[in-house]
């Protein structure tokens, strides 16, 4: 088999490869709390959030901006576990890929 097959069958093998990992990780969670536990918020690895959870104890009509920033908080963080771990996910899958004499 020639160099541009072997090249062409290993970028198919990432490609489905990628697409397993894709699917699995819309169905990884990863939890971020904020406030003392006050602000819970679940995200999935593919960048959604799933929930918010409030303790009512947080709730203060008084000071919406502390809510406010406990949310944001929890949110970030949620959302930045899910980045790194689909980016060590996906790092797996393309860490093989082998260009041979193309880049050199």
């Amino acid at each position: 088999m020639s160099s541009y097959g072997k090249i062409l069958k290993q970028a198919q093998r990432m490609q489905q490869q990628a697409e397993e990992v894709q699917a699995a990780l819309a169905t990884r969670t990863v939890e971020a709390t904020s406030g003392g536990g006050a602000v819970k918020v679940v995200a999935k690895c593919d960048g959604s959030v799933v929930s918010i959870k409030l303790d009512p104890q947080a709730v203060n009509p008084a000071d919406t901006q502390l809510l406010e920033d406990m949310i944001l908080s929890a949110t970030n963080q949620a959302l930045n576990q899910a980045k790194e771990i689909a980016n060590a996910e996906m790092g797996k899958v393309t860490s093989g890929f082998n260009l041979g004499g193309l880049m050199g």
